[in-house]
C-alpha cells in the first residue's frame, strides 16, 4: 500500500480515537466519528485498488499546493534534476509541477522532469558507454535532494528518485552496500555541479515558476 495510504489511515484512526474520548465532553454523537472513518477507510481503500492512489496523491497535492514554501520546494527540487540533466547532456522533453499538472500529461506521481531515453540507449552499445550512462542518470535521480540540501538543509522529497536508483541498480545485480555508496556518490556529483553552476539554476528555478517551456529553460541556463 502506499505510504500515503498508510498516512490517511492513521490520521483517519488518530481522529476517529480522538472524536471518541472527546466526543462526551461536545456533545457529539459516537456515531458521527465512526461513520466519518468508515467514509475516509473506504475511499482509501477505492483509491488504492481502483485508481492506483492517485486521487489520494491529487488531494494531498492540492493540500500542500496551498503552502508557498511547498510550492517552491518542489521547483527547487525538480530545477535541480532539470540542470543536471542538461549538463550531462540528457535531453529534457518536458516537466511537471504537481500531481494534477502530471496526471493531464498521463504521469503518475507528484511530477517531475521527463527525459528522451530512446537516444542515450542507443549510444550505449558498449559496457563503457552503458556505465557512464547509468552513472548520468545516477547522478541526476541524486540531484534533486542535492538540491533541497543546498537551499534548505534537509529534504523532504526524493523518496521516487531514491526508489527509481535503487531498482536501476537492483536490476542490474548491485547489493543494498553498492546502492548506497553510488548513491552518495551520485548525490555529491550533483551537489558540485548545482553548486558550480549556482547562477544558471536561480535562473532556472525563476523560468520554471513561470512555468517556461523547455526550450526557455534552457535558453536561461546558456
Amino acid at each position: 500500500m502506499q505510504q500515503i495510504a498508510l498516512n490517511l489511515i492513521a490520521i483517519g484512526v488518530f481522529g476517529m480515537t480522538l472524536s471518541v474520548l472527546l466526543g462526551p465532553l461536545l456533545n457529539i454523537s459516537p456515531a458521527i466519528p465512526a461513520v466519518t472513518t468508515f467514509g475516509v477507510l473506504s475511499l482509501v481503500t477505492l483509491d488504492g485498488f481502483s485508481f492506483q492512489g492517485k486521487g489520494l496523491t491529487l488531494l494531498l497535492d492540492v493540500l500542500a499546493s496551498t503552502n508557498p514554501e511547498h510550492r517552491g520546494r518542489i521547483i527547487r527540487h525538480e530545477a535541480g534534476h532539470f540542470l543536471v540533466a542538461y549538463l550531462l547532456g540528457i535531453p529534457i522533453t518536458g516537466y511537471t509541477l504537481s500531481a494534477w499538472e502530471a496526471l493531464k500529461q498521463g504521469q503518475l506521481g507528484n511530477g517531475g522532469v521527463t527525459f528522451d531515453t530512446e537516444a542515450l540507449s542507443a549510444k550505449a552499445s558498449n559496457l563503457r558507454e552503458m556505465r557512464l550512462t547509468l552513472d548520468r542518470f545516477c547522478t541526476v535521480w541524486m540531484a534533486g535532494i542535492a538540491a533541497e540540501t543546498i537551499v534548505y538543509e534537509n529534504v523532504e522529497g526524493g523518496a521516487e528518485d531514491c526508489d527509481k536508483l535503487r531498482d536501476a541498480l537492483e536490476g542490474l545485480g548491485f547489493s543494498a552496500s553498492e546502492y548506497s555508496v553510488k548513491a552518495r556518490w551520485a548525490e555529491r556529483q550533483a551537489t558540485s555541479m548545482i553548486t558550480e553552476h549556482w547562477e544558471s539554476y536561480e535562473a532556472l528555478v525563476a523560468a520554471m515558476e513561470k512555468r517556461a517551456s523547455v526550450a526557455e529553460c534552457y535558453e536561461v541556463i546558456q
